[in-house]
């Protein structure tokens, strides 16, 4: 069915103006003459795309210290990652789906010995020196992975950056080895039974394990600073092969999540390293030495991150439909698995840059990376890096959707970590809620049809009950954006609309649309806009 909003001159037309901290949908204003453009838009529920499997982010790395030790102050920072509350017409939270736990190295008993200078970088492990696994380590992490549960999270991706340390070559949680891994040859059992160990456990304990992720950024050689390990292709397919093996052997469903390349480009081309690169190909071209296609546990999926790609609206766009094409080629889906504001080859008439940013600028320019990675790459997962780190070295939000000072003062190696502090969510944290509270798992996309540009995009999804549609609309412009929509597709017209906005002084912020009248778009603002259906 086709439906039009048509706008009358006469109508008053409303946006909120109150507070974060006023309980309630408050009273609409009028707009005010000269303060907004009209914009068309198209939305057709007849058209489909990707289905998302969730949004995430990571608990590298201060989420060891904040659960461990942060007591007064760690279930209001679960809350604001993980509830999908709704209280007095604000979120309490952004309700991530999905939640990656590092399965760390080991670094971290080795104290200063690591080699590893920053301490928040390094990580637990639950392998002892015997051998052994010990339940009661990385707790931290446990009160995390528990709060994420508890609050409705629906998937947990344990991911690994390094060998555990009793594996490696140096002994180490990071690389001497340069492009090749650090694991040993006779130890690639041993890690894909670990990996299997930690997964049955958790799985036995309720959590929903749904992937294991054995490598990360296999193309850079992790020297040092933190842990990791360079992979050779040929590397990360045999590691592959033995963890399927020990997953199958177990009767346990999770998959393997493989790639976590340093950029996208990695994935659908040749680049730096032939051995280490052009991973699509790699992995999934029968008759290739790394071939893993035929592994029960392998599924047609790949995962890379937003990093280095993402300088300008063309460029990374132009990258996306290159990732896009790729993913069709081999029948693969995508994933996007880490993305923080890294870069430092911003276009420099489309980002003010990181001295003169606010949170908000920061926010709004993750906003058009997972815009990008959602509708023209098609990725069906989007998570953000850290969840929450210590804003040194005046970073701002760049790398953080919470930020911590720790109650001891910041310092460049974060040795104050475990002196509960104070927290902040920020920007960033409230802008990816706009899409990962309201773009649930399982929601599909559908098409949007406007006239999209650098400052002004959007994009929406269906529920799976077809009851409820989402839009997620960016308007970076300094006018209100006054929406004329046609619906079509749509089972019928919404009985009801709320919107959430974004702003600088604005966290998801509830406005009720009255019968009758338009959406408005504040000014700078991300805004959610939910049609409900029945």
């Amino acid at each position: 069915m086709k439906f039009k909003h048509y706008i009358f001159s006469s109508l008053l037309l409303a946006f909120t103006a109150c507070s974060d901290d006023t309980p309630g949908s408050p009273e609409p204003e009028p707009e005010q003459p000269g303060t907004s453009v009209e914009k068309l838009v198209t939305i057709n529920a007849g058209r489909t795309y990707q289905t998302i499997a969730g949004f995430g982010a990571s608990d590298c790395w201060t989420p060891s210290y904040v659960g461990k030790y942060w007591t007064g102050s760690r279930d209001k920072i679960t809350e604001l990652l993980f509830s999908s509350e709704i209280q007095a017409g604000s979120p309490k939270g952004i309700g991530l789906s999905m939640w990656r736990v590092n399965l760390g190295g080991g670094s971290a008993g080795q104290g200063d010995a690591s080699g590893i200078t920053d301490k928040s970088r390094r990580a637990e492990s639950y392998l002892t020196d015997n051998l052994e696994l010990d339940w009661t380590r990385c707790e931290g992490q446990r009160y995390f992975l528990n709060r994420a549960k508890e609050l409705g999270c629906e998937s947990i991706v344990l991911f690994s950056n390094t060998p555990p340390v009793q594996y490696t070559y140096n002994g180490k949680g990071f690389s001497n080895r340069g492009s090749v891994s650090n694991l040993k040859t006779e130890h690639y059992t041993d890690f894909a039974a670990y990996m299997t160990d930690v997964a049955e456990h958790y799985i036995t304990e309720g959590y929903p394990v749904t992937h294991i992720s054995p490598v990360n950024e296999p193309q850079y050689n992790w020297d040092g600073g933190q842990e990791g390990s360079g992979w050779t292709n040929d590397e990360v397919a045999a590691l592959a092969r033995e963890l399927d093996q020990a997953l199958t052997e177990r009767n346990l469903t999770t998959d393997i999540l493989l790639g976590e390349s340093g950029d996208w480009e990695y994935l659908y081309k040749t680049k730096d390293d032939a051995n280490r690169s052009n991973v699509l190909s790699a992995f999934f071209t029968p008759g290739a030495s790394s071939y893993v296609g035929n592994l029960s546990h392998v599924k047609n999926l790949i995962c890379g991150h937003s990093y280095w790609t993402d300088g300008t609206w063309d460029g990374m766009r132009s990258v996306r439909r290159q990732v896009a094409q790729a993913a069709q080629k081999y029948n693969i889906d995508v994933w996007q698995s880490e993305w923080s504001m890294l870069g430092d080859n911003y276009s420099n008439t489309e980002f003010i840059g990181y001295d003169n940013a606010t949170e908000m600028d920061i926010a709004f320019y993750m906003s058009k990376v997972i815009h990008n990675d959602l509708t023209v790459a098609g990725v069906s997962s989007w998570s953000y890096w850290t969840s929450m780190d210590v804003a040194r070295w005046g970073h701002k939000n760049r790398f953080l959707l919470i930020s911590l000072v720790p109650g001891g003062g910041i310092d460049d190696n974060n040795a104050n970590i475990e002196q509960e502090g104070t927290f902040q969510p920020t920007a960033t944290l409230w802008v990816l809620g706009n899409y990962s509270r309201f773009i649930r798992p399982g929601y599909q996309r559908i098409n949007m049809t406007l006239t999209e540009s650098l400052n002004f995009f959007g994009s929406a999804w269906i529920a799976p009950q077809k009851d409820k549609i989402v839009a997620v609309f960016t308007n970076m412009s300094n006018k209100n954006v006054r929406l004329s929509e046609t619906h079509e597709g749509w089972s019928n017209e919404a009985t009801s609309i709320t919107t959430y906005t974004t702003t600088s002084n604005k966290n998801l912020t509830e406005t009720t649309i009255s019968g009758g009248e338009s959406v408005i778009l504040e000014a700078e603002s991300v805004t959610t806009v939910v049609y409900n259906l029945k």
